[in-house]
């Protein structure tokens, strides 16, 4: 008696069972289904930071490019001047040519600011800390920014230029309004209508002599 009153309870265990997937109208099928749904919408709903496509993953990948350079010297471009050489567009890569090599065009400033020289531009960035934005400085402006300056900004003999001059570092990279292209920099900004060949510097607000 024991015995069939077992086989009587699963069978009503069993049938209960089979009632639950009919009123739910769940077939095994639809929970395949289901659960691959979820699958996609899970794999849909990843943050982009967790994929590995994310700009997180490319900022890794950039951070030693080699390039060749000039004379077929190898390079190897690190940090954020690895950074933004990689994510340079076709004309900026045309502009820029080769990096040239040398302790004296490329390395680290007493401020702090790093640098990679090339054949007909510079890049530069404030610091080699990850993540630093780092800009392209090319043609008249880059001239203009190497020119000697005392400290109001004036040409001089016996001044500075670059980063370590009254301008300061790069802060942005060559905007293009018009024919006019303009860079700013820490402590001012220089211009270079492209049409005329004008070059404007101006220095603390003051403009000063280009050259």
């Amino acid at each position: 008696m024991r015995s069939i009153a077992s086989v009587r309870t699963v069978g009503i265990v069993i049938g209960a069972a089979a009632v639950a997937l009919i009123g739910t109208a769940c077939s095994t099928d639809d929970l395949a289904q289901n659960a691959s749904t979820s699958a996609v919408e899970s794999s849909a709903s990843i943050p982009e930071s967790t994929s590995p496509t994310s700009d997180a993953s490319k900022v890794a990948q950039a951070a030693n490019v080699k390039v060749e350079g000039a004379r077929g010297v190898e390079v190897t471009l690190t940090g954020p001047i690895a950074e933004r050489y990689s994510s340079a567009t076709e004309a900026e890569r045309k502009i820029l040519r080769l990096p040239l090599t040398g302790s004296r065009n490329a390395g680290t400033r007493e401020s702090g600011v790093v640098y990679q020289q090339f054949e007909g531009g510079v890049i530069t960035a404030p610091n080699d800390r990850p993540g630093t934005p780092a800009y392209v400085t090319y043609g008249k402006i880059r001239n203009a920014w190497n020119v000697e300056r005392d400290g109001q900004g004036v040409p001089t003999v016996v001044g500075s230029n670059g980063s370590a001059g009254p301008l300061g570092p790069v802060a942005s990279d060559v905007e293009t309004r018009g024919h006019v292209q303009t860079t700013r920099f820490e402590h001012g900004s220089i211009s270079h209508d492209t049409k005329t060949g004008k070059v404007t510097v101006t220095v603390n607000g003051k403009v000063v002599p280009s050259e």
